[in-house]
């Protein structure tokens, strides 16, 4: 075998093993569950509830409703005539599903400019920092997982506008993560992780 081809075939092996798992958890209804397959899940969140004061169980329930775990989750492909692939429906990327704009903000102010949207401390992060403007501009308690994930949501100008009250498939979404919250704050004190 030439030297170019031993080469190219051992690049291919080390590109082939770079990629991150990002395949969702599985039971994403048990927060003990997810902790336990995934503990690195556990320890960014715990990191950034110290860093930001956003429980566990809110960060949990927001990342569910955003990309069930994937880390590399993007929206959907938008197509011109049912069939011609036009391109994404927003820039949201990653655990969180942040836009690129609202990325370049929180490491802009963060300093964190080496961060990425496919990283769980990174994403927990940059929840934990978001959930704390809203909570500093808004007045939105950190623990509320409700408003917390319609400020999340519709931007920090769009929740104080109000703009998700006419939208009932948004409240009852802000709804069910609420719920999700309580029960995986629930789950995580019966298992000793909270």
């Amino acid at each position: 075998m030439s030297r170019l081809l031993r080469a190219m075939v051992l690049m291919l092996l080390v590109a082939s093993c770079g990629g991150g798992n990002y395949s969702a958890p599985r039971n994403l209804d048990n927060a003990c569950s997810i902790t336990n397959q995934r503990p690195k899940i556990l320890k960014a969140m715990r990191k950034s509830e110290r860093r930001w004061g956003v429980p566990v169980h809110v960060q949990m329930a927001t990342i569910y409703q955003e990309s069930k775990f994937i880390g590399n989750a993007r929206t959907p492909l938008s197509f011109v005539l049912g069939v011609i692939p036009m391109g994404r429906q927003s820039s949201a990327y990653g655990y969180a599903q942040v836009l690129d704009a609202t990325w370049k903000e929180y490491k802009r102010e963060t300093g964190r400019y080496s961060a990425k949207r496919d990283n769980i401390n990174d994403a927990a992060d940059f929840m934990g920092w978001y959930m704390a403007k809203s909570n500093e501009t808004l007045g939105i308690p950190l623990s509320d997982a409700r408003n917390q994930y319609l400020a999340y949501h519709q931007g920090r100008s769009g929740y104080a506008n109000g703009s998700y009250r006419g939208k009932a498939w948004l409240v009852r979404i802000a709804n069910e993560v609420d719920s999700r919250s309580r029960r995986y704050r629930m789950q995580l004190q019966s298992c000793g992780k909270l």
